[in-house]
């Protein structure tokens, strides 16, 4: 691996300076070191990694990234491998399939962390990001990328698993496609990553996805170094492929750009290909071949008694390389987006304070309806409301899939109630825009709640059978010892004892046509907490009786009534008729 990385350094720079400080930009970064490598070697602390690793420790390459140009004023070797350099460059299929995993990653299991520059480390080192970027528009290998026959010849043994579906061979396994699964490990966590109803290791969406999910198995958390390291053991079990990672795990995070599809930089160690439609992987640890130098005048060796000694030989003379490069055949220019197509719902709707859970998405498609790649799309908010997107941003810019689809970032509804407007609008082209309706409706007030019911009066409550009582009877509820407004009452004369019913005589309540109720629901507490009820009634019936009072939450009273008997009316008294008398004669009459 050292000589890998002197071999890459040398131009422009001795030998020993490069080499200082290529080891001194890797420590400083937390790379793995260049020098002192103990082989491949399974490493220490390897315990949860599977039984079988998932390429099956198959070879990888063994390329270590640039290293970044200091920077410093004045320093005295200008080293390669700025973050605007060839190296940092990742394929457009290749880098949006990275982000995509990344971004599913989030959703599904945020615990773990998952940053895309760990899948492009990965790809990196196990097919020079799917050959430089060889896919098709739906991000599938142009030709499959291949591993060697796994038939314990250097590697693992591993017997076919597949019927040689993925690898084409049906007596021992390969690792297959970008992220080099073998069929067995892929059979468990191959995953569909591009939507299109298939799982296949060679499309760089579908093994992107896979690998992420492999990566953070076991809830890793892949921040935490010892996960980390984990994860990455669990692909080769090798600590040089570790370094090797890690190496260009760390370029990555420090920069990197996109490139167009096949104009990757494809790894400089290759070596011949391992099967009929082999990927030309290289062997683990493997020095590159020399290239063709110019060599020195020939020195004849010994020669044996009896033979002239052979003249020395002049080598031909290097030949020239052309001063034009060969022109490459310009690709035809893809058809123009002409629209816009609306998915999913027209309208879309979310309480203040939250996210709408609708994303907005939108399908760029050709005049023959046919989906258009790469394409910038620009959501923007439109009117007056509190909705944004992530940022504080009112207007965020998204490039369509291979699926054609762009799909805006989640938009929050903020804290203003209204409608508004989200419109589409493809940049640089004529499209016609494509608007979402959406509204923000107010939040829901919080249901009521009460600890506490009393009456308002300490009066004593008494009527005379059939009469009413003069006093109505008013409650007060409380929550906290603060007036409960809103808060659900109901009324019930029942019966005393442990288990009290609805009485069926004595006081009662009057319903609107003037018939006799004993219970009453529906009453609410108004915004004192208060609520009086209607008047009570008596009939013929002297006694003591019970008012329950429940209310929403549980909260019980129970009021006594007490309902006197009607007085008595005494009997009226005739007046006597006084006897008659007889006149009394006139003396002397």
């Amino acid at each position: 691996m050292t000589a890998q990385f002197g071999r890459r350094l040398r131009k422009g720079a001795t030998a020993t300076t490069v080499a200082a400080l290529a080891v001194a930009a890797l420590s400083a970064s937390q790379a793995p070191g260049v020098t002192g490598a103990h082989g491949d070697q399974p490493a220490a602390g390897a315990t949860d990694t599977p039984d079988t690793p998932v390429t099956g420790d198959s070879p990888y390459y063994t390329d270590l990234p640039p290293l970044r140009t200091p920077d410093k004023p004045g320093t005295s070797v200008n080293l390669p491998g700025s973050p605007g350099s060839a190296e940092a460059g990742i394929p457009s299929s290749v880098l949006a399939a990275y982000k995509r995993a990344e971004a599913a990653i989030k959703v599904s299991d945020p615990g773990c962390r998952l940053p895309w520059q760990l899948l492009a480390a990965i790809g990196k080192v196990e097919s020079g990001q799917a050959s430089g970027g060889a896919v098709d528009d739906n991000g599938t290998t142009l030709k499959p990328i291949l591993g060697p026959k796994l038939d314990g010849v250097g590697f693992a043994n591993i017997s076919d698993t597949d019927n040689g579906v993925y690898d084409g061979d049906v007596t021992h396994d390969r690792a297959v496609g970008p992220m080099q699964f073998i069929p067995s490990t892929w059979a468990t966590w191959g995953q569909d990553g591009n939507g299109d109803g298939q799982k296949n290791p060679n499309n760089i969406y579908d093994a992107a996805l896979g690998a992420g999910r492999y990566l953070c198995a076991n809830n890793r958390d892949v921040s935490v170094e010892e996960d980390l390291d984990s994860a990455i053991l669990g692909y080769n079990r090798s600590t040089e492929y570790l370094r090797t990672v890690l190496s260009w795990f760390e370029f990555y995070r420090s920069g990197s750009h996109e490139v167009p599809d096949g104009e990757g930089v494809l790894p400089g160690n290759s070596l011949p290909d391992s099967g009929p439609v082999g990927a030309g992987r290289p062997t683990p640890g493997a020095s590159p071949t020399p290239g063709p130098s110019t060599p020195g005048p020939s020195t004849p060796g010994p020669t044996e008694p009896g033979k002239p000694t052979p003249p020395a030989t002049t080598p031909p003379a290097k030949p020239t390389p052309p001063t034009t490069p060969p022109t490459k055949p310009t690709p035809p220019a893809p058809a123009p987006l002409t629209a816009l197509e609306r998915l999913g719902a027209r309208t879309v709707t979310a309480t203040e304070g939250e996210n709408f859970a609708d994303r907005l998405r939108v399908r760029g498609e050709t005049a023959a309806g046919k989906v258009v790649k790469g394409a910038k799309v620009q959501f923007q908010i439109v009117g007056d409301t509190g909705a944004r997107f992530p940022g504080s941003a009112l207007r965020v810019t998204v490039t369509t899939g291979a699926d054609g689809i762009a799909a805006a970032p989640a938009l929050s509804a903020g804290q203003r109630t209204g409608t508004f407007t989200v419109r589409a609008k493809a940049l640089s082209t004529g499209a016609p825009t494509t608007d979402f309706g959406a509204t923000v409706k107010a939040k829901p007030a919080p249901d009521p709640k009460s600890d506490a019911l009393a009456r308002t009066s300490d009066k004593a409550l008494t009527a005379q059978a059939g009469g009413s009582f003069a006093d109505l009877v008013e409650l007060k509820a409380t929550y906290k010892s603060k007036a409960a407004a809103g808060v659900g009452v109901s009324a019930s004369l029942v019966t005393d004892g442990a288990a009290p019913v609805e009485n069926d005589k004595g006081p009662y309540f009057e319903d609107a046509a003037g018939k006799a109720v004993r219970t009453l629901t529906g009453l609410k507490t108004d915004a004192n907490g208060l609520v009086k009820l209607p008047k009570i009634y008596t009939d013929g019936n002297a006694g003591t009786y019970k008012l329950r009072l429940t209310t929403e939450d549980g909260v019980v009273l129970t009021v006594e009534l007490t309902v006197t008997a009607a007085p008595t009316t005494p009997p009226t008294d005739t007046p006597s008729t006084p006897p008659a008398t007889t006149p009394t004669g006139t003396p002397g009459a």
